[in-house]
């Protein structure tokens, strides 16, 4: 059976695996950051493109900064998203960028107003400069802030209700976040509004061990473990049928090993929400 709502970042080791057209990827993840620069890079995006819906998962625009989102990493995303036209476009509810300098790593946000309204500022700006919505992802964090007034969840609801943003929910991420900060992730579940869920993520992490803790830290470069399996299936009986993708992106793997991971995706699908024939190719819940 063809699959039609799991995909796959794309990684140019899997580009023999997927030109020609594999029927059981329904579409294909890039970081649009690294087709900025065009050359050979941009050559198998269009190449693919030809064959799979794209979506785009920047990792640059520092949506949390506290400042107002670069303007050249604006246009270089508006022109990839002109060329491609890709079927969703997200970042994170983090910030990466402060002034001239740019870090490599997304970095977590106090849930308080302030960073809310900062947040909402640069998600409108996005989305009036690119003509369309964008998502925002939930982080992975290693630390959180003793002057949150809100929940992770509720901060995601907010947004999208002051900026008419989608959410990308990864199921990894919320895992990862409930063994390093000790709360429920199947609460974290029913506290986000489901309706505006337009995108899962499946990943793996590692377990880091310390002194006197252990924690999770999202690598995205293991298989999904059993304890995310069981968070996605429970989402999708409560949330229905959301695109949804195999993220890896470090230590790749045979794609053998990929395409066993979205087959089971595929099927948690199948079994809890099933296709109606009615249903677009992006299903809708």
């Amino acid at each position: 059976m063809q699959n039609h709502l799991v995909g796959i970042s794309f990684k140019n080791i899997y580009h023999k695996n997927l030109v020609p057209y594999d029927n059981d990827i329904a579409w294909l993840e890039i970081h649009p950051e690294n087709y900025f620069g065009g050359g050979l890079l941009r050559q198998h995006l269009s190449d693919i493109s030809a064959l799979y819906p794209i979506s785009m998962h920047a990792v640059g625009l520092s949506l949390g900064a506290d400042s107002p989102v670069c303007p050249h990493h604006l246009s270089q995303l508006k022109i990839l998203t002109d060329l491609f036209n890709p079927v969703r476009i997200s970042d994170h509810a983090s910030w990466s960028r402060s002034g001239n300098a740019h870090l490599g790593d997304l970095l977590p946000l106090p849930y308080n107003d302030e960073s809310l309204s900062r947040l909402a500022d640069n998600i409108s700006c996005t989305q009036d400069f690119l003509k369309r919505q964008i998502l925002i992802e939930n982080p992975s964090t290693y630390l959180s802030f003793n002057i949150d007034t809100y929940t992770e969840a509720e901060f995601l609801n907010k947004s999208v209700q002051k900026t008419g943003c989608g959410l990308l929910l990864d199921i990894n991420n919320i895992y990862v976040q409930s063994h390093n900060h000790g709360f429920n992730p199947y609460h974290y579940i029913d506290e986000i509004d489901g309706k505006h869920i337009q995108e899962i993520h499946l990943a793996g992490h590692i377990v880091q061990q310390f002194p006197h803790q252990t924690l999770l830290i999202d690598t995205h470069s293991q298989i999904v473990c059993d304890a995310v399996w069981d968070l996605y299936d429970y989402t999708v009986k409560k949330y229905g049928q959301i695109p949804t993708l195999i993220e890896w992106d470090m230590d790749l793997p045979d794609y053998d090993i990929i395409k066993q991971q979205v087959t089971k995706a595929h099927h948690i699908i199948m079994q809890n929400s099933p296709v109606q024939s009615s249903s677009s190719e992006f299903g809708v819940r």
